[in-house]
């Protein structure tokens, strides 16, 4: 069994079994995404400098777990672009008639799956904590969508 290391806000985390500077924990109920459950994992974590990172790590999650509804709702305009460039820039297609019909910048979080969250700290410049949201979404199906947290 590989070490594990303990966040005071998510609990355990256990080392992971290819990647041992990567640190998987348990689902978390997020509620910018309406209290769907992801798991947390840290990567580039070194073992000696985990206590540090653990310290820095909870007052960055505990921020973002304070994001909602509201701050989902500033973001789907962004992310509805994101869609819209995209489809300018293939061209229609007939699978996409779903994509294009949308009215309402809120009706993009239908086409977005999100599954994994990730926390790393910056090596260079301001070496803050980042929070990146990793998913699928129905428009970039080959690279999915990222949303980076500071």
């Amino acid at each position: 069994m590989g070490l594990s290391i303990v966040s005071n806000l998510i609990g355990v985390l256990r080392q992971h079994e290819e990647f041992d500077d990567w640190w998987e924990g348990s689902e978390v109920a997020i509620p910018l995404l309406n209290q769907k459950a992801l798991p947390i994992t840290f990567t580039n974590l070194p073992a000696e400098e985990t206590q540090d990172f653990l310290t820095d790590a909870d007052a960055a999650l505990a921020n973002f777990l304070k994001i909602g509804m509201e701050e989902r709702a500033r973001m789907a305009p962004h992310i509805w672009q994101n869609c819209k460039a995209f489809l300018e820039a293939i061209g229609y297609e007939e699978e996409d008639q779903s994509l294009w019909d949308i009215k309402h910048a809120d009706e993009i979080w239908s086409f977005v799956d999100f599954r994994n969250i990730y926390l790393e700290r910056r090596h260079r410049r301001d070496q803050d904590i980042y929070i990146s949201l990793h998913g699928e979404c129905e428009w970039e199906q080959e690279h999915g969508l990222q949303l980076v947290f500071r």
